[in-house]
């Protein structure tokens, strides 16, 4: 599969997810790129977020991920590790050494791409699935 480039002055948003794992599991980064291979061909995310609070690049920023239909040839994806609890329901599971590498991520990524939006997957229209499982634009308002 040919990989489709990205060029920064199309990024208009940075779009949050979760990995949809239990808290109590790990998810191991060869997890997450398996898991976007085998449903789209190419792993998914341009960043993951361990619960150590360890940034894992994935996809360089010049290539689209394939995380939000509609908008992967527009944004920057960035998942973390969890959403949801021991019994598999949706929550925020993030540790504060997430939170933490989030943020900055997020605040780079922001004077990196300054017109982008940051959003939480659930945020965009259509998607009716919880995920990343937490306020993203109240979280990161002070961003803006």
């Amino acid at each position: 599969m040919q990989l489709k480039s990205l060029r920064s002055q199309d990024v208009k948003w940075i779009v949050v997810h979760c990995s949809g794992s239990k808290c109590n599991h790990p998810f191991t980064v060869e997890g997450l790129i398996n898991t976007g291979r085998q449903r789209f061909g190419q792993p998914s995310y341009h960043y993951y977020v361990r619960r150590n609070g360890s940034i894992v690049p994935i996809l360089p920023e010049s290539v689209q991920g394939v995380h939000a239909v509609g908008y992967n040839h527009c944004s920057i994806a960035v998942c973390y590790e969890g959403g949801l609890d021991e019994n598999g329901e949706a929550a925020d599971t993030r540790t504060e050494l997430q939170k933490h590498a989030l943020f900055e991520l997020i605040k780079q990524l922001r004077v990196d791409y300054p017109q982008a939006r940051i959003v939480g997957h659930h945020d965009l229209p259509g998607v009716s699935k919880p995920c990343p499982c937490y306020n993203v634009i109240s979280e990161y308002s002070q961003l803006f």
